[in-house]
């Protein structure tokens, strides 16, 4: 593994000092014409969310830093948290102080730069820490509205990971899906094996599996197994196929199964035996028809993975890890957790903010030239020992 880059590659992203004014809010620009008229002064914004967060402010911030130095502008900043910490809604998360022509045209694109990462880490670190014993890999490139976004995420789980590490002791993500943000995971690439089409061009998942492995001998093998509905009988075949990595523990299967089958040999009776035979303490409570569905219904429900795992130990294959993936939300997590599904690693990529209105980061001016003032109902937002004028 290789060690975090001391600058991240989010400082080359986001607009340049030449192309704000095409990116931001078109008040903010003209605001900054008028104060450029009528003559500068120096404000404090206080930058908020109304939701709780951990903070994750390192691609907002290395942005600013360029733009500032773009602009040779000295600002001061006042950050109340460290990467990581939790913020609770309302609470200011940092002041920026600077002049008032240099600063109002940054809003829009600041905010856009931290208010996702917040969210996302405090998801990231919701699910690491509701399944501590449970590897991540953030599989979340192909849901991001581009590259900036890609990025954004992928620090997001990183700051989050590395909280419930911290906090809880927890695996937190191992990897990352693509190469271009695998550094904030301290890895070099990304990590991954094969899509579902590599099984369909193979023509059986066995074949797949053979080819992957003489291609890349010396990488740890995971399966797709879902490809054919035949998760368990796929499952089986490429263990039996590769009985050395299965052994050694360098073999996964990885679950997939869309919502509209189940997993092999269940149907809603049997996933509920299968329950009864692990946890049966799992059926006996009330659940809410969304968890329900995830314990017995179709697709990667906890049934299936506890099918899975009944399966392969019965079958000699204790130490062949099981993968799971489709739809691995926070919420979903928290069920699996609470079931003890014996997941090795869970392939995800709905950690993004489910709700994008959560997202949305909100900066008031609070001072002008020292003088505190603030639009009325925002007056929480001025630091302890501030006398705000009218």
């Amino acid at each position: 593994m290789s060690s975090r880059p001391t600058t991240l590659a989010g400082a080359g992203y986001g607009p340049t000092n030449g192309d704000i004014a095409r990116f931001t809010d078109k008040y903010f620009v003209r605001t900054k014409e008028v104060v450029e008229r009528y003559g500068d002064v120096r404000v404090t914004y206080a930058v908020f969310m109304r939701r709780p967060v951990l903070f994750a402010p390192r691609l907002a911030l290395d942005w600013l830093a360029r733009i500032m130095a773009e602009r040779g502008i000295a600002i001061e900043l006042d950050l109340r948290f460290q990467e990581g910490d939790w913020v609770g809604a309302g609470e200011p998360m940092l002041y920026l102080t600077g002049p008032f022509a240099g600063l109002v045209d940054l809003e829009t694109i600041l905010l856009q730069r931290l208010g996702p990462c917040c969210v996302a880490a405090f998801n990231a670190y919701n699910m690491c820490t509701d399944l501590p014993k449970v590897g991540f890999l953030a599989m979340d490139a192909r849901h991001c509205a581009g590259a900036e976004m890609g990025e954004m995420m992928a620090y997001a789980a990183s700051v989050g990971s590395a909280e419930a590490r911290r906090r809880a002791g927890a695996v937190g993500f191992i990897g990352n899906a693509v190469d271009a943000t695998a550094h904030f995971f301290g890895r070099d690439e990304g990590t991954g094996t094969m899509p579902h089409a590599l099984i369909g061009y193979a023509g059986s998942t066995v074949r797949a599996a053979e080819m992957f492995h003489e291609t890349f001998p010396d990488q740890p093998l995971t399966v797709l197994v879902d490809y054919f509905g035949q998760e368990i009988s796929d499952s089986l075949a490429v263990c039996a196929r590769f009985p050395e990595l299965a052994a050694s523990g360098r073999l996964s299967v990885r679950l997939d199964t869309h919502g509209g089958r189940f997993v092999e040999d269940l149907d809603t009776a049997e996933s509920y035996a299968v329950l009864d035979r692990h946890v049966p303490d799992a059926i006996r409570t009330y659940r809410t028809h969304e968890e329900l569905r995830w314990l017995t219904g179709t697709g990667v429900s906890a049934a299936a993975i506890w099918h899975v795992r009944e399966r392969l130990d019965q079958a000699g294959y204790p130490r062949v890890r099981i993968v799971a993936s489709s739809g691995f939300s926070p919420q979903k997590c928290k069920l699996m957790a609470s079931v003890r599904a014996p997941i090795d690693v869970v392939g995800t990529g709905s950690y993004l903010p489910d709700q994008w209105t959560e997202t949305y980061a909100t900066a008031d001016v609070i001072a002008y030239d020292g003088e505190y003032r603030v639009k009325v109902g925002r007056e929480f937002l001025f630091p302890n020992k501030a006398k705000p004028k009218r």
